[in-house]
């Protein structure tokens, strides 16, 4: 038989019972589909986090407490944060040809009330060069000044969505909120920028030092100049902060670092889920052998009158595989189709994609699990005795 004849009389056989076909392509649909969405969505978080970076410009230093990683539990880093207002004078003294700015970074969860409304945000606390080194621009007042750090002005710069939350469409500039209990002053409202950066309000550090004993540094934040080498500018802020604190108790990091060190942890979670996902295809291959294994026997009459008429063994045994690998086959197809789906709907979320190489996982290891697992029961078929099989009730 040629391979369009072996393809039609597949076709044929596993349309006579097509709910059975269909539940049998179900464990492969689920797998493909699976590995696809979850490798999808892995991959969309990743784009998040690099066009998160991306908005900061690519000429960003961060120095954090203790020697801290990304995948290491940051309540060991600040346990003994030794990061201080002083350290920002060594960075300029000793690094300043290759620094633009700094500020600290200092965040304290507080809500948030005008009027009847409440709003539970954070509060991040920067002095006057932090929206410089953050790219934060107002759509309305203006920013918190260098004399407004100095006093320890009670005045805030409502992220978009804070703004929205509390005040709707009028006018936030002017008004007084009230923080924990404490009257401050809205100056300015951001620029929308990015859902983790329109939930802030932003703040003088001095303030919320003054204000709520928010004197732990999470992070200094250092701008290097643009013609500067990050390298070489990472090993002369090491050097500065070293004047005055131990190796390990602070780590220099450039933007580039962290956002390896990110791709590398989500990519690993990335094959993990994959892996994971490419059990149910497994599981559905031993489901595509038990189905052809019970139509091995079901077709036994058929088989021996097949090789009555001429088929020969080889004929038997590809006819069956072509069957199992067409169930296989046509699962992956019907699960790509439903991951691609996903991805579209999640795109409105989260900037989505699937990898080119999830697709040729999914369908190239679908195809084999209807090879492997439709082997045996071809073989089996092949092997059968003409006369036994006529006889066969």
């Amino acid at each position: 038989m040629n391979k369009l004849e072996t393809l039609n009389i597949a076709i044929k056989a596993l349309s006579v019972n097509k709910a059975r076909t269909l539940l049998t392509m179900l464990g492969v649909i689920i797998g493909v589909f699976a590995v696809v969405s979850l490798t999808s969505l892995v991959k969309g978080v990743q784009n998040y986090v690099t066009d998160e970076f991306e908005k900061l410009g690519s000429n960003l230093l961060f120095v954090s407490p203790g020697r801290s990683a990304i995948n290491r539990d940051p309540a060991l880093s600040y346990t003994d944060n030794k990061l201080r207002e002083s350290h920002l004078d060594l960075i300029d003294q000793y690094a300043g040809d290759l620094v633009k700015s700094t500020t600290p970074w200092v965040t304290v969860g507080k809500t948030v009330e005008y009027k009847s409304k409440n709003y539970f945000g954070v509060l991040v606390g920067g002095n006057e060069k932090f929206a410089d080194i953050l790219n934060i621009r107002t759509s309305e007042g203006s920013l918190f000044t260098q004399n407004d750090v100095r006093t320890g002005a009670k005045v805030v710069v409502l992220g978009s969505e804070v703004k929205k939350t509390l005040f709707g469409s009028k006018k936030a500039t002017g008004e007084i909120i009230r923080v924990d209990g404490k009257s401050m002053k809205v100056i300015g409202v951001a620029e929308e920028k990015g859902s983790d950066w329109d939930i802030q309000i932003y703040a003088p550090y001095t303030m919320l030092d003054r204000t709520f004993d928010a004197d732990d540094i999470a992070n200094i934040m250092v701008k290097l100049n643009d013609d500067r080498d990050v390298e070489l500018a990472t090993k002369n802020v090491e050097l500065a902060l070293l004047r005055n604190l131990k190796k390990d108790e602070f780590s220099v990091m450039s933007q580039k670092e962290i956002l390896d060190e990110v791709k590398n942890i989500l990519g690993i979670l990335q094959l993990g889920l994959g892996a994971v996902a490419g059990i149910s295809l497994i599981v559905g291959g031993i489901g595509i052998m038990n189905i052809m294994l019970v139509s091995v026997t079901e077709r036994t009459r058929e088989v021996g009158l097949r090789k009555a008429l001429g088929a020969t063994s080889r004929d038997i045994g590809t006819q069956f595989l072509a069957e199992s690998v067409l169930i296989s086959a046509t699962g992956g197809f019907i699960g790509l189709i439903l991951g691609y789906t996903a991805t579209f709907l999640v795109q409105s979320i989260i900037r989505a994609e699937v990898p080119w190489w999830a697709v040729l996982l999914a369908l190239g290891f679908s195809s084999v699990v209807g090879v492997a697992f439709g082997t045996y029961p071809a073989i089996l078929a092949s092997k059968k005795d003409p006369i036994v099989s006529l006889r066969y009730e």
